[in-house]
């Protein structure tokens, strides 16, 4: 399907995306899973001037530099691919990460 696979590639050329959030306070920072999942398919949308993919993220976001997790990608089409969310950065309760969806 052609245009499927031109928005995969619109998908895999938004690879650079970066996100921070502010999240609750507590000794260690978190970002819900809900609110990683959006902030992620807003900044995909963003960038390839795609719609809002559907983005589910399996649980929450732990601020440890280094911490990633896969979550997935679901194109209006039914097809679907991974993103990985990986900490780069944490300040006090804001988590910076970047974004890599699988070409």
């Amino acid at each position: 399907m052609p245009k499927s696979r031109s928005s995969f590639a619109a998908w895999g050329l938004a690879a650079a995306a970066a996100g921070a959030l502010l999240v609750g306070c507590s000794s260690e920072a978190k970002m819900a899973k809900d609110e990683v999942a959006n902030t992620v398919a807003e900044k995909l949308a963003a960038q390839t001037g795609q719609p809002k993919p559907d983005v589910t993220c399996p649980e929450d976001l732990v601020g440890k530099v280094g911490t990633s997790m896969r979550c997935k990608l679901t194109a209006s089409d039914g097809s679907s691919l991974g993103v990985t969310v990986k900490v780069t950065a944490v300040d006090g309760n804001q988590i910076k990460y970047d974004i890599k969806a699988d070409q």
